[in-house]
């Protein structure tokens, strides 16, 4: 199976810190084969997820998928930007995150079930890099439609999509999308953190 950018990215990324190549070697590639993916690989990713840590251990994250060429495809496919569908086309699986909003316990306000999801979302992300699959995650679709195709109820936040597949070679994608397609570069340690009180430049 091709192997994407992962060795591409370890090689170019620089990091003034040594971290676990599964970190520097994370990435978010668009050209995918258009293979299935088995529902052990799916839940794969999903139990990498469930070991994600949370505020009161709340698990305020769910996650709904559809698999390419099945009826419920379209749910979720249909509400995605031009752009998105364009290399999505050729992905596995569609995911939608969403959160809890408030404790099960209590009903009262969960203030971090955004962040703890975002926490399950890169476990997903990092079991995918770890298993040679792709997770891509976007901002990138109509949010209210896809929580009216997908019944979401009242009490929950959708957060984002996330394309899952298998890597093709990069020649796979169209001219414009292949300008995207290299190992993407970081802030500088000194702008995402600072001892004391707030400091940066806004």
């Amino acid at each position: 199976m091709e192997e994407y950018l992962k060795d591409e990215v370890v090689r170019t990324r620089k990091t003034d810190y040594p971290i676990h190549p599964l970190l520097q070697g994370r990435c978010s590639p668009r050209a995918m084969s258009g293979e299935e993916i088995t529902s052990d690989e799916l839940m794969a990713l999903f139990e990498a997820a469930r070991w994600s840590p949370s505020s009161y251990n709340a698990q305020p994250w769910r996650f709904l998928y559809v698999k390419r060429n099945t009826p419920e495809w379209s749910k979720l496919y249909d509400t995605l930007v031009e752009f998105n569908q364009k290399w999505t086309a050729a992905a596995s699986a569609l995911i939608l995150a969403v959160s809890r909003d408030t404790f099960e316990h209590n009903n009262k306000p969960a203030q971090t079930h955004s962040f703890d999801t975002g926490s399950a979302w890169m476990a997903i992300a990092l079991e995918a890099s770890h298993r040679n699959l792709i997770a891509h995650g976007m901002q990138g679709f109509d949010y209210e439609k896809a929580k009216i195709n997908m019944q979401i109820p009242a009490g929950y936040t959708v957060e984002a999509m996330i394309a899952i597949g298998k890597p093709a070679p990069k020649k796979a994608l169209s001219e414009d999308l292949l300008k995207s397609e290299t190992p993407s570069k970081r802030r500088p340690l000194a702008e995402i953190a600072r001892e004391g009180v707030f400091s940066f430049n806004t």
